[in-house]
């Protein structure tokens, strides 16, 4: 008997390992060709833009309907939620947010409170919805001189203000069961060209970078999850960038820095990479990244990156397993004195 029930036990299936992959999709809603791809590719999560989200009713049926295309309630969701300039969740359903620079400028202990409390604002939103994991916040330093995309995004130029800032934004997320995915490591802030549409070169010695923009993201290096640059760090591998370099991924972010949480790349399809979707998600992979994001929802690009990508490995499921663990047990939140508290912060400015 013992004998048959362990025989039973041995042919049952195994689970399936998701895709090491984040998808967009295309509209406000998932399309029948749109479900069967993912249904059949698997990807471990989703992520959101604009395109997506018109009112709450539609943001929550899409995200149910992402969901339910894998079979999984817990796939993770992210989105791309800053405040500022970058925010998919806009007026006149949800509320606008001040850049994070406009609340570092805050003096002493408010801009730290601020950081905190507009992010867990931003929790309640994305946790109405079904979000799970917030792509927030920059540890990005603002350096003079460089391209404007990253600007008041940035905590400002002082790496461990910056840190802290960024870590109080963290814990805000976090006490709403959010997860937060620190950016872009190891640092985007002196790119002195946009890598959503060209690839910048940083010539900054190294011993420099490790005292200025490495070390923001050593202090937050416990985070959950974490996004690559697409940046060549000339001081540590002059050819390839920080996505797609097996020593900026193994010596400085795994290494020096030491985040041994969930890696995900900034988009593969920005102007930054060179070759086929293909080759940029399997060097991706192959340098360390546990998994390859894909943004703009076109069908054809998804099938190439999900044909060149693979399961999970064991090692990034557990890092997924212990992001997942992190989601704190929200404490009871009252919204309306919370939004007061923070229209008080930022009018005394």
């Amino acid at each position: 008997m013992r004998c048959g029930g362990a025989a039973r036990r041995a042919s049952l299936p195994s689970p399936k390992v998701p895709l090491a992959a984040v998808f967009g999709c295309a509209g406000e809603e998932l399309t029948a060709a749109e479900r069967d791809f993912f249904t059949a590719a698997d990807p471990l999560g989703f992520i959101l833009f604009k395109r997506n989200c018109t009112n709450p009713d539609q943001v929550t049926w899409l995200v149910a309907a992402l969901r339910a295309a894998v079979g999984r309630t817990d796939a993770p969701v992210l989105i791309d939620q800053e405040g500022g300039r970058v925010a998919r969740l806009k007026p006149p359903y949800w509320p606008a947010y001040p850049a994070p620079g406009a609340i570092a400028a805050l003096q002493g202990d408010a801009a730290e409170a601020g950081a905190f409390m507009a992010a867990r604002l931003i929790a309640d939103d994305l946790a109405r919805l079904g979000i799970s994991v917030d792509c927030f916040p920059l540890l990005d330093l603002r350096v003079p001189g460089a391209d404007a995309i990253i600007g008041d995004r940035a905590w400002g130029d002082e790496p461990l203000r910056a840190a802290r800032l960024a870590r109080a934004a963290c814990d805000g997320l976090l006490q709403g069961q959010i997860l937060p995915v620190i950016k872009h490591i190891p640092g985007h802030g002196r790119a002195t060209v946009d890598s959503h549409h060209a690839l910048p070169r940083v010539s900054t010695p190294r011993v420099e970078l490790e005292r200025t923009d490495f070390t923001v993201f050593h202090e937050l290096r416990d985070m959950p999850w974490a996004m690559t640059a697409h940046v060549v760090y000339q001081s540590v591998d002059p050819d390839l960038p920080a996505t797609l370099s097996p020593r900026v991924i193994g010596e400085i972010i795994r290494g020096s820095i030491g985040f041994d949480g969930v890696l995900v790349s900034d988009d593969l399809s920005m102007g930054a990479l060179a070759g086929s979707l293909a080759a940029r998600t399997g060097a991706a992979l192959a340098a360390g990244c546990d998994l390859v994001l894909h943004c703009n929802g076109h069908m054809d690009e998804m099938t190439e990156v999900a044909r060149a990508a693979r399961p999970l490995s064991d090692l990034s499921l557990q890092r997924v397993a212990r992001g997942e663990a992190r989601r704190r047990q929200s404490a009871p939140f009252d919204r309306g004195a919370a939004e007061a508290r923070f229209h008080a912060l930022m009018a005394a400015a």
